[in-house]
């Protein structure tokens, strides 16, 4: 593969420069959930009144999610392949058993987590990492019929429409669109006939307009979105002081430690709006900071999926692209969320935001992202991978 044979390239066996990057991404995931979660431990009696309550167990996820993704970068991806119908399999699995009492373990209103003694965890979160392997599994088992919308299209459609089905009793709106769009790329990305793709973006819009629509407590939060300032101590109240959190910023921010917002006025801080303490305490310096972390980790992804598909391998390059696409959307997301640009809903900042089953997913993913890279460059070098 004479254009990819570059000494730059072939230097290292490993993309350092992305490796760091995840590195410093869950650094300040680390800090600033620490920053974020003070006032909140201290003041709650489940966990002692403790002040590093959260950020102990932050610190556990994040080397929980180290040694499950060191672990995850020795399988080689051709296994990850093989296994990825029972991989997904599981995850359907687990999204029905948090719907079972007893098992599933309720909070705010949401079905969404298992009870396992020492930990909750949120099959949610591993599903998005199993759809990115399915969807890209799929693709290329399939790549003869992409053309077809029966066989093609629709055994696709069904499968996504159950995991759709599932997602929606807990409710998780909010996961259900990530893994619609990561699907719906890698079906494109692996060919899927156009005229296909726009119809299934048609249905997708009208799907997505009816589930608003329909669900009072969806579209109030739609209704509210657009006019948070009508209703500043109600409806709008998480929204106003996400907002107030980036007015104080500023450009270089009130200094870490020093948000005010984050003192009980601001509700889920260090997790689904971390974002906005970001913003009051790091400021606008600190904002474009973290967007470009994540934007350079995303098109290093599309980059490692690009440069798998030359060399003829498209379960990697659909599987990196998958993991670029879901980065990508979920980030956007929550971003738009806190900033006030997308209506309220329940998605963590990837790498950053509180919470173990969305670090150690996040993490076991790049790690499959890193080991495609590795496998390229074992390629380039004229070894096996």
């Amino acid at each position: 593969m004479k254009p990819f044979s570059t000494p730059r390239l072939l230097r290292s066996e490993y993309d350092m420069t992305l490796l760091w990057t995840i590195f410093a991404l869950l650094a300040i995931g680390v800090v600033m959930v620490y920053s974020a979660s003070i006032a909140s431990a201290e003041a709650d009696r489940h966990t002692g009144y403790r002040s590093t309550y959260f950020f102990i167990r932050q610190l556990v996820y994040v080397a929980a999610a180290l040694v499950a993704g060191f672990a995850a970068f020795q399988v080689r991806i051709e296994q990850w392949q093989k296994y990825a119908p029972l991989l997904f399999g599981m995850g359907l699995a687990g999204l029905i058993l948090v719907l079972i009492p007893g098992l599933g373990k309720e909070v705010n209103g949401s079905r969404r987590w298992l009870s396992l003694v020492v930990l909750n965890l949120q099959p949610s979160e591993f599903m998005k990492f199993f759809v990115v392997l399915y969807a890209a599994d799929y693709t290329v088992r399939k790549a003869a019929f992409m053309h077809s919308f029966k066989k093609g299209f629709v055994p696709m459609f069904i499968v996504m429409f159950l995991v759709g089905f599932l997602l929606l009793r807990e409710p998780d709106f909010g996961a259900l669109a990530v893994m619609t769009a990561i699907a719906a790329a890698i079906l494109f990305l692996g060919g899927l006939n156009w005229r296909l793709f726009v119809v299934l973006m048609a249905v997708l819009s009208v799907g997505f307009v009816l589930l608003v629509v329909l669900s009072p407590y969806r579209f109030n939060r739609l209704i509210w979105f657009w006019n948070p300032w009508a209703d500043p101590f109600g409806k709008g109240y998480q929204l106003t002081h996400a907002l107030i959190a980036f007015g104080r910023g500023g450009w270089f921010g009130v200094g870490l430690g020093g948000s005010v917002e984050k003192q009980l006025y601001l509700p889920e801080a260090h997790t689904d709006f971390l974002m906005a303490v970001i913003a009051e305490e790091l400021g606008f310096i600190g904002v474009i900071a973290t967007i470009a972390l994540f934007v350079f980790l995303v098109w290093r992804a599309f980059s490692i999926g690009n440069r798998a598909a030359s060399m003829e391998r498209y379960f990697s390059a659909l599987t990196a692209q998958g993991i670029g696409v879901w980065f990508a959307v979920q980030t956007v997301v929550n971003m738009g969320v806190n900033m006030g640009m997308l209506p309220t809903k329940g998605l963590t900042l990837p790498l950053l935001s509180y919470g173990g089953s969305g670090i150690v997913a996040n993490v076991l993913a790049l790690a499959v992202l890193l080991r495609i890279d590795f496998e390229s460059r074992q390629m380039m070098r004229g070894r096996a991978p």
